[in-house]
């Protein structure tokens, strides 16, 4: 499905956010490297989603009206079995309507569990005054307590995203500390350049978060996105 129909999908149902599987396609097609996920209405979806894309699962609300999953109870990560996964579907849900009695569920995206890597977070809002700005930082948690990020206006410029990278405070742990290996700081360019292209040629897109991305040795993967569209 192309992002023009996602898009549209979203609008007749009522919906400015997309999901995030909806969301990871639209990125996909952008060139952005994404861990592929699935959609499960049931627990025997959710497990034969899990036994095609691979143990250990992770297991995530799918609702447009919940912003921060973890708060909710809406994740399971380290799933090693089908029955851990259908387990972990009964509970994501029944957890949502606990915390969030009015969120609107539509099911649970099932991926399997991306190896390990540094957490960094991109994203994109629009200025009133400048229009789409991209933002680089920490990801996880540690975007929300530290606040380290760096922003530029789009469209950028090879320059730009060499300096986003490297001008927030937690470079050192990018470049490796402690014995542990540096990420792949190109790879991370690379993204943000996609993306500002991607976000220049798409205005119906106000916002986007890739949170978190892992970014390894040899590469980076974005575990979760979210886009709202006007």
């Amino acid at each position: 499905m192309s992002i023009a129909q996602l898009i549209d999908r979203a609008r007749s149902q009522g919906r400015t956010v997309l999901t995030e599987i909806e969301s990871k396609q639209v990125l996909e097609e952008a060139g952005i490297l994404t861990v592929k996920a699935r959609l499960a209405a049931s627990a025997q979806d959710a497990v034969a989603a899990a036994r095609e894309l691979g143990f250990p699962a992770v297991l995530k609300i799918v609702s447009p009206d919940v912003t921060h999953k973890t708060d909710v109870g809406g994740v399971r990560l380290g799933l090693k079995s089908p029955e851990e996964v259908a387990t972990a579907f009964d509970e994501i849900k029944a957890a949502v309507k606990r915390n969030q009695p009015d969120a609107r569920i539509e099911g649970v995206s099932v991926q399997a569990m991306a190896r390990p890597g540094i957490e960094v977070i991109i994203g994109m809002t629009k200025d009133p005054q400048f229009g789409p700005v991209l933002m680089f930082g920490l990801g996880g948690v540690l975007v929300e307590v530290l606040n380290d990020v760096s922003f530029r206006i789009v469209p950028l410029e090879p320059r730009d995203a060499r300096q986003m990278v490297r001008e927030i405070k937690g470079l050192p742990l990018l470049q490796g500390v402690r014995n542990q290996p540096p990420a792949d700081l190109a790879a991370l360019e690379r993204i943000l350049l996609r993306l500002s292209a991607f976000v220049d040629k798409h205005p119906e897109i106000e916002e986007l978060d890739l949170n978190p991305v892992f970014a390894y040795e040899d590469g980076a993967v974005a575990v979760d996105a979210r886009i709202v569209v006007s």
